[in-house]
């Protein structure tokens, strides 16, 4: 029988050709940092499932700030006019989205009784806390000063969300694209006090509607708001999950952040990011 027929002979093979002397070079574990990501669980009991609590909770962070990048950046883009990158970066964070979704299948596996056993050593931490998650909902739109309170002890954080605060939302710059493209919209709509949250406007409403009854002439600005639209869809299911896994775990239990637990996270579905996106497929 001949060596090229041998089960495995071909793996060993590329196993001898791929390079494997890194004492001096950069290797995949110096690039990505392994060392420091792969060390930063520190469970605080000594309970088999406290740390699936913290990966799910630390790859979601870590998920967030990629979404946020690419906010930032679709946001920049549509303030400049160049919309086809923006459609790049909002399609990928909608993609993140459905693996921000998907891993509360695995919190989910967490039952009652497990999550009790270490639920004492969180404190008072909870994802409540969650800067990152704050900075995404002031860059789609959802303001409100006082989520800026938990993080008064770090002034480079509040520094942070103060000036996400103060700034337009996407949807703000989507909405003076539309001013920009010349439709008639009232000025409280394209210059106001970008720290207050957005209030749905008659004169908005009918700019998007002539968007939509005339998609051949404003193709791309029908592209923007389609991608917002999926973009707030996978928002909403990534609350929605969020919601269900809370109740099934602690059911009506207050949060250890202090919150009122599933019922303030239930009011949270009522939000709506981009509402005469939404609006306009009852005028239509």
């Amino acid at each position: 029988m001949s060596d090229q027929h041998e089960p495995g002979a071909g793996l060993r093979r590329e196993a001898a050709r791929a390079h494997a002397d890194f004492a001096g070079e950069m290797s995949y574990g110096d690039y990505l940092h392994l060392d420091a990501v792969l060390t930063a669980q520190h469970p605080r009991s000594d309970n088999h499932n406290e740390l699936l609590f913290i990966i799910q909770h630390q790859t979601s962070e870590l998920w967030m700030k990629l979404a946020l990048h690419e906010l930032r950046a679709a946001r920049e883009c549509v303030k400049a006019d160049d919309l086809d990158p923006a459609f790049k970066m909002l399609a990928r964070v909608s993609r993140v989205m459905s693996q921000l979704i998907q891993a509360w299948d695995v919190l989910s596996t967490l039952t009652p009784s497990e999550y009790h056993e270490f639920r004492g050593s969180l404190g008072r931490s909870s994802g409540f806390q969650s800067y990152q998650y704050r900075l995404l909902e002031f860059t789609l739109g959802n303001k409100d000063r006082a989520f800026l309170a938990p993080h008064a002890h770090r002034p480079d954080i509040h520094g942070e969300l103060l000036a996400g605060l103060e700034s337009p939302s996407l949807y703000d710059e989507a909405i003076r694209l539309l001013h920009r493209r010349g439709f008639i919209l009232d000025k409280s709509a394209v210059e106001r006090d970008w720290s207050l949250p957005y209030r749905p406007n008659a004169s908005v409403a009918t700019a998007w509607t002539e968007v939509y009854r005339d998609t051949e002439r404003h193709w791309d600005l029908y592209e923007l708001a389609e991608k917002l639209v999926d973009l707030e869809d996978y928002f909403r299911q990534w609350r929605f999950r969020h919601v269900t896994t809370v109740e099934r775990i602690i059911g009506l239990k207050p949060g250890t952040g202090g919150t009122s637990g599933v019922a303030y996270l239930r009011h949270l579905l009522e939000l709506r990011l981009f509402p005469e996106l939404w609006d306009l497929r009852t005028v239509l």
